[in-house]
């Protein structure tokens, strides 16, 4: 099955989904095995390069992008940005996560079966930074809040957890930070202390705080530096952001640990601090 001239692929997962089901049987095997791929795994279908999916669903790469043009895109980078998008739409509510936590468990009560579940969903995450963090956007970011007077950190819903231990791990270490927390709806004054000569982390993550990003556009504008923290390139944090990471969470049954997010917090916080030692070291 190939993609006549003009035809454009779905323009979102719905329609997508809805196509495979309307095509699935006039697909050829392996194309059909990448389509259950796809649909049973979303977010590896959004983060994953084409080697890596290919190898997870036991198919060439080329056959991805067979897959891609069966349904009408112009390739596989376009068939991904419809499941990056889908990142952007949000996560269920929590009544409806724990309805799915329920149905995923042997027993409702059995808690080491979610234990686990959990256990293996963070160290996947874990796993993932390890294998996708660039060492020089690391070095760089590093270098940039160590240079910083003072380092501003904001992260709301989710990331805020993130950015309060941020906040704490800086004072232990005897490094000027401050939390934009918000309180009193004062963010906006608390940020707009910091000048050219400080930084800001912005931590924010799908679907993304319009405070966190409103923040981080207003620093950069203003010629503050900032590191961001987020889960895609198609994050609206990005584009404002000297340094950024993509950080990808693993899910079990839609709810995210934030064990590589803390993980990245954590060697941050003590290689700034590192780095400010060598360099009190050398005056």
């Amino acid at each position: 099955m190939s993609a006549s001239p003009g035809n454009s692929g779905p323009p979102d997962l719905a329609a997508l989904r809805a196509r495979l089901a309307a095509t699935r049987d006039a697909l050829p095997r392996r194309l059909q095995q990448v389509a259950a791929f796809a649909l049973e795994n979303p977010d590896e279908m959004a983060f994953g390069t084409a080697s890596q999916i290919a190898g997870r669903a036991e198919v060439q790469p080329s056959t991805l992008v067979r897959f891609a043009q069966a349904l009408g895109y112009s390739g596989f980078s376009e068939l991904q940005n419809v499941f990056r998008a889908r990142l952007r739409e949000g996560w269920p509510d929590y009544r409806q996560r724990l309805d799915v936590l329920r149905k995923r468990a042997r027993d409702p009560a059995d808690a080491a079966h979610l234990l686990a579940g959990f256990v293996d969903s963070a160290a996947a995450s874990l796993d993932q930074l390890r294998r996708t963090i660039d060492p020089r956007s690391l070095g760089a970011a590093v270098e940039t809040l160590a240079a910083a007077r003072r380092i501003y950190i904001v992260g709301q819903r989710r990331a805020f957890a993130v950015a309060h231990y941020l906040a704490y791990a800086f004072a232990k270490l005897d490094v000027d930070a401050a939390l934009v927390d918000n309180v009193g709806s004062l963010g906006p004054e608390q940020a707009a202390k910091a000048g050219p000569g400080d930084a800001i982390i912005a931590i924010s993550f799908s679907p993304y705080t319009p405070f966190t990003v409103e923040i981080a556009r207003e620093a950069n504008a203003r010629g503050v530096p900032v590191v961001a923290v987020t889960d895609t390139a198609m994050s609206p944090l990005a584009p404002f952001a000297k340094t950024w990471f993509e950080v990808a969470e693993s899910d079990f049954a839609a709810f995210r640990s934030m064990s590589a997010t803390f993980c990245l917090a954590i060697a941050l916080a003590t290689a700034v601090a590192n780095a400010r030692t060598r360099e009190a070291a050398k005056s």
